[in-house]
């Protein structure tokens, strides 16, 4: 984490960055990809993705998208179908804070303002240390005590003191991303689909990509997609657009990735 940045970012994924690259492409952004200790990767935004894009529209009158809601729908498309949970972290000139997404469930978040104000709900770190397999006492103590007003601790500070804790996990962020990280780039839409059908049939729906329970998930995502666009465009969140369209890409590709295998021969 960059303390000298005034906007930043990273995304903490629960896994290994073989498992990350794939799904990481679909999201048409310019991102570094790096190991950050066992069983995690950390993906960073290279450039400043939630306002460089943006900020032309906001010059015409449109007001540019704050880190936090973008960073939220990477986190969530990331996460959805996907066997581990991806934690956004994220700072800006007023606030700091992070976004944890998980499957299917909703996102759970906290805040803190500059001067390290607690300003979020206490149950959510209840929440995240749940979902993360931290440890109930001791690890939710620590957690807590991030909740609790310290005048010596401004937000940057409170986000240090989260990382410690999940460094107990085993997450070491990398020193430096340069000699390290992997560049992730859009790979066009033919290896797109393909890695995307591999990614599924490696997730923990891997034994239900063809068949009843194929088309179920497939429809459940197509149900679920369409309305969280909808609601995404309503608010003019880009992020959670893409939540909403990826949800829906993959429900159609799993329909049609179930039709095609049902129609070769033995199902190959």
């Amino acid at each position: 984490m960059d303390a000298t940045s005034p906007v930043g970012a990273l995304l903490l994924c629960r896994t290994v960055p073989d498992a990350v690259r794939p799904v990481a492409q679909l999201l048409r952004e310019p991102l570094l990809l790096a190991p950050a200790g066992p069983g995690w990767s950390v993906l960073v935004p290279e450039g400043e993705p939630w306002q460089g894009g943006r900020r032309a529209r906001a010059g015409e009158g449109e007001r540019a998208e704050p880190v936090d809601r973008v960073l939220g729908g990477w986190a969530t498309a990331l996460a959805v179908g996907s066997t581990w949970p991806v934690l956004a972290l994220w700072w800006d000139g007023d606030r700091a804070g992070y976004t944890l997404a998980s499957g299917f469930r909703r996102p759970v978040g906290y805040v803190w303002l500059a001067d390290g104000t607690p300003a979020g709900e206490d149950e959510a770190m209840r929440t995240f240390a749940e979902r993360l397999g931290l440890d109930p006492v001791l690890d939710v103590q620590s957690l807590e005590a991030l909740t609790r007003p310290d005048p010596d601790a401004d937000a940057r500070a409170r986000l240090r003191g989260l990382l410690a804790v999940l460094t107990r996990t085993g997450l070491a962020l990398p020193a430096g991303l340069d000699a390290n990280a992997e560049r992730i780039e859009w790979p066009g839409w033919r290896d797109a689909v393909r890695v995307d059908l591999g990614a599924v049939e490696s997730s923990r729906f891997g034994p239900w990509v063809r068949g009843p329970r194929a088309r179920a998930i497939a429809g459940a995502q197509l149900a679920a997609g369409l309305p969280l666009a909808l609601w995404g465009a309503a608010r003019r969140s880009g992020g959670w657009v893409f939540a909403g369209v990826l949800l829906m890409a993959q429900g159609a590709l799993g329909l049609a990735y179930d039709r095609v295998r049902e129609g070769r021969p033995g199902g190959e």
